[in-house]
């Protein structure tokens, strides 16, 4: 598989001494693997954070059995975000969740032109109540890509309403899109949940 194309990075993770594996958005391949040489040294430490909109390379390796090489240049950094504690839990679950709900290389347009606007309200909204109502469409419509329910979120003003929202949507997450093995990822959607709650 050869890619350039603009990506989201969901996630990483450490391959050999310096290397990583990261795991990509993109709105023409779907969801995409590669490995990044130099990963985890300084001069891609600012790169290689969840959410960071990347230009991304990927050429598969000859004999086509090991993940592909990806190369990646930063586009737009969001890693100032993750010193704050919402911002950077909103992040860490919507970029966890699409990692771990979409199977690889098939293409969901509208959910990377979605997750890359939610990721920019979470950057540019002042408070998070400028961002909830984005989650809970998000989440809604991930759920409805995949096979899983076709509702609308309710356009909710009242936060405690948007908060009634995201708890009903979350039993949905676990049961259809987290089950088993990827029900870990559960643990960061309860820290944000739980941040959003002492907003109430």
């Amino acid at each position: 598989m050869n890619l350039r194309a603009p990506a989201i990075l969901l996630a990483s993770r450490p391959q050999g001494e310096t290397g990583a594996i990261a795991r990509l958005l993109t709105a023409e391949a779907g969801l995409v693997a590669g490995y990044v040489a130099g990963g985890r040294g300084r001069q891609m430490r600012a790169v290689m954070v969840p959410g960071n909109r990347v230009s991304l390379d990927l050429a598969t390796r000859p004999g086509g059995s090991q993940l592909p090489f990806a190369k990646l240049e930063l586009e737009h950094s969001r890693a100032a975000l993750m010193t704050e504690p919402l911002p950077a839990a909103a992040i860490q679950w919507v970029c966890g969740l699409t990692a771990a709900a979409l199977p690889e290389r098939n293409a969901y347009p509208g959910l990377y032109e979605a997750l890359d606007g939610l990721l920019d309200a979470i950057t540019l909204a002042p408070s998070a109540r400028g961002w909830v109502s984005g989650l809970i469409a998000y989440e809604t419509m991930l759920l409805r890509e995949l096979g899983y329910g076709g509702g609308r979120p309710d356009n909710a003003a009242d936060f405690s309403a948007l908060m009634d929202a995201l708890a009903a949507l979350e039993p949905l997450l676990a049961h259809y899109l987290l089950a088993g093995r990827k029900g870990d990822v559960m643990a960061a959607r309860i820290q944000l949940t739980e941040r959003l709650a002492r907003m109430a």
